[in-house]
């Protein structure tokens, strides 16, 4: 079923309604119709099963019919502070790392990084990045949009990650799977995450330094080098199958 979001003011007493770009979507791309249904969400942790009223020039009148509490959150936030990565591979990390369940996305500055973007581009980039995250979370029944936050500094992400419970680090030469497993184990008991991952070439041993004195754990991925659009997607992964299933009492091991 086809799902959109909308602000919590058009949801009211039984009814809805989808204005903006949406409307366009609804009407000429799927081609919609009076009677069909729809799912919408304000990001308020509900879903709002709908079926279409009436299709207006500038306008989609729902009616609710019934309200759903939002089941495809993980029970812990997850913020990926993501090095600039080269060409078109932010767009990719961004959507696949929405459909894994993160709820932030801080693309960070190292030095490292070989894209350089000035203010211009930056907050063109950041439009577009969030276009396809708000894309990603309607495809993968997300009940809220994840924020692409503007482009920041190592030092600057490693202040705003200070807010978090806990922060990890994967850096290939450190190579202590049991101590990466006692991390990932303690972070599931926490209430925020925050994953640091590096660009093409990773991390300086210097961010590194740094990031442990501000209380960022060092983690391994295992004996194989990966790609900067796959680090993130890997320990991602690790950590909802460790907490949906700690969340559901099915977890093993």
């Amino acid at each position: 079923m086809y799902r959109f979001f909308v602000p919590d003011g058009q949801i009211h007493q039984g009814c809805a309604e989808i204005a903006g770009d949406d409307v366009n979507h609804i009407k000429n791309v799927l081609r919609m119709e009076q009677g069909d249904p729809l799912v919408i969400s304000c990001g308020q942790g509900t879903d709002y099963y709908c079926i279409i009223k009436d299709i207006r020039s500038d306008q989609i009148d729902l009616e609710v019919e019934r309200e759903v509490p939002v089941r495809t959150e993980l029970p812990l936030p997850i913020t990926l502070f993501q090095a600039l990565p080269k060409a078109d591979k932010m767009e990719w990390i961004i959507q696949k790392t929405v459909e894994l369940g993160a709820v932030e996305i801080v693309p960070v500055r190292t030095r490292r990084c070989v894209v350089r973007l000035d203010e211009s581009r930056a907050a063109k980039k950041r439009q577009r990045w969030q276009t396809i995250a708000e894309a990603a979370a309607k495809q993968s029944g997300r009940g809220i949009i994840p924020a692409v936050h503007e482009v920041v500094s190592f030092t600057e992400a490693l202040r705003y990650a200070a807010q978090l419970d806990n922060c990890i680090i994967p850096y290939e030469l450190f190579d202590d799977m049991a101590e990466t497993q006692k991390t990932i184990g303690n972070i599931c008991a926490g209430t925020s995450i925050g994953i640091f991952i590096g660009p093409e070439g990773g991390f300086e041993r210097g961010e590194i330094e740094q990031a442990m004195r501000e209380g960022v754990a060092p983690v391994s991925l295992g004996r194989r080098i990966l790609r900067t659009e796959t680090a993130g997607l890997a320990i991602l992964s690790v950590l909802m199958f460790r907490i949906e299933g700690e969340n559901d009492g099915s977890l093993f091991g």
